[in-house]
């Protein structure tokens, strides 16, 4: 087997991941460890990792009914293994279910665990022939089970999901987040406008299409396999256009002096500075000193600037920033990130209902930490990539209780009318991956300082 067989580095990905390393710092590592690899194996090496973390609960449903144990009494090594296998003869119809099968017990060999081949050879088998007989849940009968066994939710999530949505959204809002999200990315306006970047795409043998909404987004058909054009000159940032859309609702203006309360990696801070064509000061801060060297990488390669970073927890009084000193501020929030499960797959099976609970907490410390450093008459945009009432509507009506000082505002009158459609009848922007063009999920409200 060749070292750098995807089926190999697979397995090993999502043994990091189970791990707790996040899939796509994961998967990034491995494919820049193997730059000999082609273009058809790092697609399938893509793939099966996300393929297997996206269909995990529909994969182990499967493995359930043809398994004589538990899945959880199987060694981690060969569950790993198996759900390979699987997500192989069940979701990859490309893949003969013989090369499957072969392909993975010899991988098996080849990692130490011929002990295990004949109960593999048996299980994967016995999926093939059993595939019309699997007990799969009806959405209409039993749209709780088939949210867990089919469309691969935990069982909480499920629940939450049907409680607010009902039956056909939650189900749709569910097959959303199994698929592909789309490669997009952001045209640095700094350089070049959005019209040019896709020319030179399209000279490159890539197809590319303007977003309909972000006027600096760009999807790319199949660019997720290599860098594209331009990456070392900083043509373009990835993003996702509901990431895009957050700086357009800050609307910064040259001149301003704005805080990215959260900025790590940096994507709408230098966002931020291109609109403000190079001429606000950004002051970025981040829990994380670590993450905060990717803001200062991404500005120098973009060449964002007027951005400055500093690490700092902000569930604690940032006393080194004056009061009222600055003009606008973004609190993208960490957060669940229910609204990206189709980039981070693996975030649907590490969270548990009492996170959200606890993201809420340290939301709203982080909006009451920055709010006295707004001036009077200054702007607060409040963003997350997730859609749970606790973290979302929860927080804005307990910030609003703690400080009379702030109003809510509707957003809509500053965007365009072909935005209206993406924000709901208070003027906060939600945006939802089954009926918002694809974008992420996100949430955003924007409020004014009074007094």
């Amino acid at each position: 087997m060749k070292k750098y067989d995807p089926r190999r580095m697979a397995w090993e990905i999502l043994a990091r991941v189970e791990e707790g390393m996040f899939s796509d710092v994961a998967l990034d590592a491995g494919l820049s460890a193997a730059p000999q690899l082609e273009d058809r194996d790092r697609a399938l090496l893509t793939e099966l990792v996300y393929g297997v973390l996206r269909h995990c609960g529909r994969i182990d449903f499967a493995l359930g009914h043809c398994c004589t144990q538990p899945l959880h009494k199987v060694e981690p090594a060969v569950l790993r293994l198996l759900r390979l296998g699987c997500y192989q003869i069940l979701l990859l119809d490309r893949i003969p279910v013989r090369a499957a099968v072969h392909e993975t017990v010899e991988l098996a060999k080849h990692l130490g665990l011929t002990r295990a081949t004949g109960f593999i050879n048996g299980i994967l088998r016995g999926i093939d022939r059993s595939r019309e007989s699997i007990p799969w849940p009806n959405s209409q009968k039993a749209p709780l089970a088939y949210l867990q066994h089919v469309q691969s939710l935990p069982k909480w999530l499920a629940k939450a999901w049907l409680k607010e949505y009902g039956p056909v959204e939650a189900l749709a809002l569910a097959e959303a987040m199994l698929q592909v999200a789309p490669f997009t990315v952001r045209v640095n306006s700094l350089q070049q406008d959005r019209e040019e970047f896709i020319a030179t795409l399209t000279a490159a043998g890539y197809r590319a299409a303007a977003t309909a909404y972000a006027p600096e987004g760009v999807v790319v058909e199949g660019g997720g396999s290599r860098r594209l054009p331009g990456d070392d000159q900083g043509a373009y940032q990835l993003q996702d256009q509901a990431s895009m859309l957050i700086a357009h609702l800050l609307a910064p203006q040259p001149g301003e002096r704005l805080l990215d309360a959260c900025s790590a990696p940096g994507g709408k801070t230098t966002h931020l500075a291109a609109l403000a064509d190079n001429q606000a000061e950004i002051v970025a801060l981040d829990i994380s000193s670590a993450r905060l060297t990717l803001v200062e990488q991404g500005a120098r390669r973009l060449g964002a600037q007027g951005i400055s970073c500093k690490a700092w927890d902000l569930t604690f009084a940032p006393d080194f920033l004056e009061k009222e000193s600055f003009d606008a501020i973004l609190v993208d929030a960490p957060c669940s990130g229910l609204g990206t499960l189709r980039r981070n797959p693996e975030s649907r099976w590490r969270r548990e209902p009492e996170d959200l609970a606890t993201n809420a907490e340290r939301q709203l410390a982080i909006l009451n930490q920055v709010a006295p450093l707004l001036r009077v008459g200054g702007r607060l945009l409040y963003s997350l990539c997730t859609f749970s009432k606790e973290e979302t509507e929860g927080v804005v009506k307990r910030f609003l209780a703690a400080h009379p000082e702030f109003e809510r505002i509707d957003l809509r009158p500053q965007v365009p009318d072909a935005w209206h459609e993406l924000f709901d009848e208070q003027g906060a922007l939600r945006t939802m991956p089954h009926r918002s063009g694809g974008m992420d999920a996100f949430f955003a409200v924007g409020f004014c300082r009074q007094l």
